[in-house]
């Protein structure tokens, strides 16, 4: 039996097994390439999945790259990236990748390439452009952030966040993220490219340039690249 994520089979976990149908096919609730197009926003191809490369691969090659190869990633693997961040895959409830309290699903993924800001829409499997301009520098202090082909930056609408307190609610959602972050990690690990998360992030000037809302928080940011050399 062949499904998405992570399969038992075997006695092994693997990895995806299997081509993709495209996502943004499943899922009544997918945006129309014009009502994209209206948005500045292009839909994604299927993402590119690992094959059978097993859990155990994966983890024994999970590790943080800072230095990254002047190299493009292609439009699948971008959207597998973003599909493994916090993709939906059950369609039927719209639910994700990634866990998150309550299913609250607060946390969002946004896209810094050098040819804008993006805004990913795991149920339409598109990308929404948010801004024109190259703000890769702008989600780290590291030097590398502002090289790397793409800097995903996670960010929190901390009303939506399950808890009762403010503090409960922002550390759901650093958990949350957590979780969306190491599906990254695994994802590159699986497809040989390189990550690394970060929380050296200036989130006051990020934010104002993102041009977040009062209750948005960045909560961390995470490069991705092909590794250099």
């Amino acid at each position: 039996m062949k499904r998405r994520g992570f399969i038992a089979a075997a006695g092994t976990l693997a990895l995806g097994l299997g081509a993709a149908p495209a996502l943004a096919q499943q899922g009544g609730a997918a945006l129309p390439a014009p009502a994209l197009a209206q948005q500045g926003g292009a839909a994604l191809p299927a993402p590119a999945l690992p094959g059978g490369k097993t859990l155990e691969a994966a983890l024994r090659a999970r590790q943080s790259v800072r230095e990254y190869a002047d190299k493009d990633i292609a439009p699948d693997i971008l959207a597998g990236i973003l599909w493994a961040a916090c993709g939906v895959n059950r369609p039927d409830s719209g639910r994700r990748t990634a866990p998150s309290a309550h299913n609250r699903q607060e946390v969002s993924v946004w896209a810094a390439k050098a040819d804008g800001l993006f805004l990913y829409d795991p149920k339409a499997n598109a990308l929404v452009r948010k801004a024109g301009g190259d703000l890769r520098a702008l989600t780290g202090t590291q030097s590398f952030a502002a090289k790397a082909p793409l800097n995903l930056v996670y960010v929190a609408d901390v009303e939506k966040a399950a808890g009762k307190t403010d503090e409960e609610k922002l550390n759901y959602a650093w958990a949350d993220t957590g979780f969306v972050s190491q599906n990254v990690y695994l994802y590159c690990a699986a497809m040989g490219l390189g990550t690394v998360v970060r929380a050296s992030v200036d989130r006051e000037a990020l934010a104002k340039a993102m041009g977040l809302g009062a209750t948005q928080r960045v909560i961390m940011a995470q490069s991705v690249g092909w590794p250099k050399g």
